[in-house]
């Protein structure tokens, strides 16, 4: 049996479904500019998305689990999209990579140091709470 190829077109409900998003959330990255469907009946109401939409959005969502913004992803995923020189649009996504890996790095930190207040704060209201016992069994 062959193996079947995958569409040449897409649906919003197809990508929809396929990426577990909401209509919503796919017009939304179009808006943002991350996708560019073609419109097709009455007054363009219906979208044609193609292989390279359904690639985009596969992008985007992948840079939304590294915490990138859509402006972000969006000038990443163009650089590959443009004809362009790879050295140029590798050096800014590296800069773009480095500039978000301190910024969760700062993150990081700062939630560590929450982290080890709140070990604090566990600790003391334990001994409080054995000390408490402890003058309860005396009474």
């Amino acid at each position: 049996m062959p193996a079947t190829q995958p569409p040449t077109t897409y649906t919003i409900g197809d990508l929809a479904r396929e990426f577990d998003l909401t209509t919503r959330a796919i017009r939304f990255y179009e808006d943002m500019g991350l996708l560019q469907p073609e419109r097709s009946g009455p007054g363009g109401r219906n979208r044609i998305y193609r292989a390279r939409d359904r690639t985009r959005l596969k992008l985007t969502l992948r840079a939304k689990r590294l915490g990138l913004s859509l402006t972000e992803a969006r000038d990443i995923i163009d650089m590959y999209d443009s004809p362009r020189d790879t050295g140029p649009q590798l050096r800014k996504f590296l800069t773009i990579l480095a500039q978000h890996r301190q910024q969760l790095e700062e993150q990081l930190a700062e939630l560590q140091t929450n982290l080890d207040e709140v070990r604090a704060h566990e600790r003391e209201a334990k001994a409080l709470l054995a000390r408490l016992d402890k003058e309860k069994v005396r009474a």
